[in-house]
């Protein structure tokens, strides 16, 4: 067995080589918590918290430092340190950025565990590497950009492609849509994110119009508290409605597939409870034969959803492909489960230090 010994966190704002925008606003950067856990064993666990925001790097790498020195010299039983964090915390509250650093520690136990057994993520949860088909996530929010961004993607293999949408009228929303099915064709499935921008009213007006473009999913229309919002629009509007992203736990998931709140959920596996949360909400979507997607982190999540039951789309997007040694890697427009063992995530270095010094 492994024994906890420390654990360090570095915040890296991770340039990107074209700007994302969204209706919430525009990034040209990925702000990220590297997490690298040691072992009195010598085995070290990696894993990465999307932080959103720079601003939350700083505090998200101290409380991850902090969470972990609760558990020097603990043996690395993944679920029984889950329920230890979960009960000496529950005071403080398991939530936001604090259930974030969790679930980034939760994430480099198992990572530890499994490079221990020397097998990927996937296997060591029981499950059998397998492909998961995989779509980009567009930076461009303009029809123009929006269809050679996604000719791009579906040049370089993706399966499908999510556009963010959201603009002053819904007639916006549409032109994107009809420019990216005119550059990729008939057989490119495509997914839209509105970000929360819109009311339900909206989000009901905008989906029926929307109805009549054969898409994946609509993604997070109104504000993502509002279930009982989100129930309406999903009874409303017949394109499937997803949400998930930003629940913070498995009570969150629970309390939203009871409301009805989405036909489809995509959990983040830093708001979830790492892998931990993720189990057990892969477990609750297939009680309620939900199809469940990985939100971003594609590194760890294709591992991930090659234990869910459900599993549905895996999220690509490239916050960490500058500053690692392997990238994620595509076969026929899905993900390809690595055999390096744990979540085979190795840092470059070299190009972590060229940020940190710009």
């Amino acid at each position: 067995m492994l024994t906890f010994r420390s654990i360090r966190a570095r915040g890296l704002d991770v340039p990107l080589t074209q700007p994302a925008v969204t209706a919430a606003g525009t990034f040209s950067t990925f702000p990220v918590v590297l997490v690298d856990l040691q072992t009195e064993e010598g085995v070290i666990g990696s894993a990465y918290v999307f932080a959103y925001e720079r601003l939350a790097m700083k505090p998200l790498a101290t409380l991850i430092e902090g969470v972990g020195a609760l558990l020097v010299g603990r043996t690395l039983h993944p679920l029984a340190i889950e329920r230890l964090l979960q009960q000496r915390l529950r005071m403080l509250g398991v939530e936001g950025l604090l259930m974030m650093a969790v679930s980034g520690v939760d994430m480099a136990i198992w990572d530890a565990t499994a490079r221990a057994a020397d097998v990927p993520l996937a296997v060591h949860l029981g499950a059998a590497p397998r492909p998961i088909q995989a779509y980009r996530t567009l930076k461009n929010m303009t029809p123009h950009g929006a269809a050679e961004d996604a000719a791009r993607a579906v040049a370089e293999g993706f399966a499908g492609v999510k556009v963010k949408v959201g603009g002053p009228s819904v007639a916006d929303d549409v032109a994107i849509v009809e420019a990216i099915r005119r550059e990729v064709g008939e057989g490119i499935p495509i997914m839209v994110d509105y970000n929360q921008v819109l009311t339900v009213a909206e989000s009901i007006a905008r989906g029926r119009v929307l109805d009549e473009y054969g898409l994946v999913w609509i993604e997070e229309p109104t504000l993502a508290h509002d279930l009982e919002g989100h129930a309406a629009i999903a009874r409303e509007v017949r394109t499937p409605i997803s949400v998930g992203e930003n629940w913070n736990g498995l009570v969150d998931a629970a309390r939203s597939i009871g409301a009805g709140a989405s036909d489809y959920i995509m959990p983040d596996a830093t708001k979830i409870g790492g892998v931990s949360g993720w189990l057990r909400t892969a477990a609750l979507a297939e009680a309620h034969n939900i199809p469940l997607s990985g939100h971003a982190l594609p590194e760890m999540s294709q591992h991930l959803l090659a234990a869910t039951p459900t599993a549905h789309w895996l999220e690509y997007t490239d916050m960490i492909e500058t500053i690692v040694l392997e990238p994620m890697r595509l076969r026929d427009g899905c993900a390809i489960v690595p055999s390096r063992p744990g979540f085979g995530i190795e840092w470059d270095e070299r190009a972590i230090g060229r940020i940190m010094a710009g």
